[in-house]
């Protein structure tokens, strides 16, 4: 078995193996072209990106900065950007999603090396694979840790340390890197099934007025079904809050 079969295996492994080595110049060379090409020759770009990373979907934007170890490992889907200086070491496969935006400064590290220091000593290290879902967005500074996966629809912010999974539809954050609430997106999902709960609850509503009806002072019905349509107005209105975020409370 070769150093790189194991390598690709997920056991311990010799980086130092000539083949691995040989591998991780040519990526790099083709990364410092990339680097040193003008920001605006953009066909050149696609061009030595695609001679770098093993598959492309389209909309694929790397600004400069870029580094990789060997680029056969990385796999991106649509509508992805990478900001300046991102780093893949992607010495197990590192997979992107599509509609990926990833900020400044970012690493993504498939390497590690044993706990044990007798083991770790004698320069062997493993590699485990990095999984990013769709419709995920990296703050900048953000680092992903061997072995992640990281879910649909959401948000690393800046700083983070990912070191442990991070379930879809939620926005993330720390060192430690914690889910710390859903997103938007996931709250936007709930609102159909909010609304079929309506219609069940309608025969309930209807028999609010038989119950004001046989109140002893009938007059007062009709003043009390005003104030509650306008309550009701008033959830509207901080539905949609004035410009300066806060709901309108005139009458």
């Amino acid at each position: 078995m070769t150093e790189k079969e194991k390598q690709q295996a997920g056991e311990l492994y010799d980086a130092s193996d000539r083949e691995l080595f040989t591998e991780r110049v040519k990526a790099r060379k083709l990364c410092a072209e990339f680097n040193a090409l003008e920001y605006n020759d953009f066909q050149k770009k696609e061009r030595v990106i695609d001679r770098i990373v093993a598959l492309k979907g389209d909309n694929v934007t790397i600004e400069a900065g870029f580094l990789c170890n060997y680029g056969y490992n990385i796999v991106i889907g649509n509508n992805f950007h990478a900001d300046v200086n991102c780093v893949m070491i992607d010495n197990a496969e590192i997979t992107f999603g599509d509609n990926v935006y990833i900020g400044p400064n970012c690493c993504f590290c498939t390497a590690d090396r044993p706990l044990d220091s007798v083991t770790r000593n004698t320069g062997l290290e493993y590699a485990k694979s990095i999984k990013v879902g769709n419709n995920v967005c990296f703050g900048s500074n953000v680092t992903i840790a061997a072995g992640i996966t990281i879910g649909d629809n959401v948000v690393i912010t800046s700083g983070s340390a990912v070191t442990k999974d991070v379930p879809s539809d939620c926005i993330a954050s720390g060192n430690p890197c914690l889910p710390a609430k859903i997103t938007e997106r996931s709250a936007a999902h709930e609102a159909p099934k909010k609304a079929e709960e309506k219609p069940a609850a309608a025969p309930g509503a209807a028999a609010a007025p038989q119950k004001e009806e046989q109140k002893p002072a009938a007059p007062a019905a009709p003043e009390n079904r005003k104030p509650s349509g306008s309550r009701h107005l008033e959830v509207h209105r901080v539905d949609n809050p004035n410009g300066n975020g806060f709901p309108n409370r005139r009458k």
